[in-house]
Parts: C-alpha cells; structure tokens; sequence
C-alpha cells in the first residue's frame, strides 16, 4: 500500500503540473516500499538522487510558468523550492557520509512537505493560471 495516494485534492488543475506531482508522489512511494521490504539501504541513494534531480525539474517547470505569466507569488514560492532543494541535498550529504540512515523521520519529512507544498502553496497558483488560460 502506498503513503500517499493521489486524489483530486492534490490537484493544481494544470494537466502537466498535477502529473508532475503524481511522478513526485510515485518516487516517495517507491522510497517506503523499499524501506518496507527491508531494501532502504540499498536503494535509498538511487531514489534519493532521482528525487532529487526529478523535484529541481519540476521546481524549474513550475518556476518557468510563473515567470511567463507574472504570477505575483514568484519570489516567495521559489524561495521554498530553494529550502526543500537545500535540505534534500542535506539528506543526501549525509548518507553520503554516512552520518545518517535513512529513516521514517527523512520519509516523513518528504511527505509532509510535499503534501503541504501542494495543498497550501501550488493550490494558491491554481486560480491565477487558469485565469491565464493555462490547463
């Protein structure tokens, strides 16, 4: 079973951003399987990275279609994509070191903030773009 489940409240109601989210979704889903299973450790790394790589991709996409049509919360969203990027890499530091594991508090965390980022943050953009025409 997964942790998250996509539904129609995670959606944005712009075609491209809602699948965007939904690959998000699906990259921590395969994180707790792994963890489930007994194989954190040997995928963590793997999934960390495309988590990674996938979310600056989606925060460039996103990022793009605000500057193109003047959305007014551009500074203040980026912003936030800067300190999830920033603690993502933090995370990724430290397995590297070895300083940490990977735990449900690090799953959690990326869960939560995605939940979050997408109910309270992306919802807000939602209205305005599709006053712009974008779908």
């Amino acid at each position: 079973m997964p942790i998250i489940e996509w539904n129609d409240d995670y959606s944005v109601q712009i075609k491209e951003i809602d699948n965007q989210h939904r690959q998000l979704i699906d990259q921590i889903n395969a994180l707790h399987d792994a963890m489930k299973q007994g194989k954190g450790k040997e995928v963590v790394g793997s999934i960390i990275v495309k988590l990674a790589e996938y979310t600056q991709r989606h925060f460039m996409s996103e990022e793009q279609l605000f500057l193109k049509h003047g959305y007014p919360e551009t500074t203040r969203h980026t912003r936030e994509h800067n300190a999830f990027i920033e603690k993502v890499a933090g995370f990724q530091n430290d397995l590297k070191l070895g300083r940490i594991l990977l735990s449900m508090e690090v799953l959690n965390f990326l869960k939560d903030w995605l939940i979050k980022h997408i109910q309270i943050v992306d919802k807000k953009y939602g209205p305005f773009m599709s006053a712009k025409g974008v779908v």
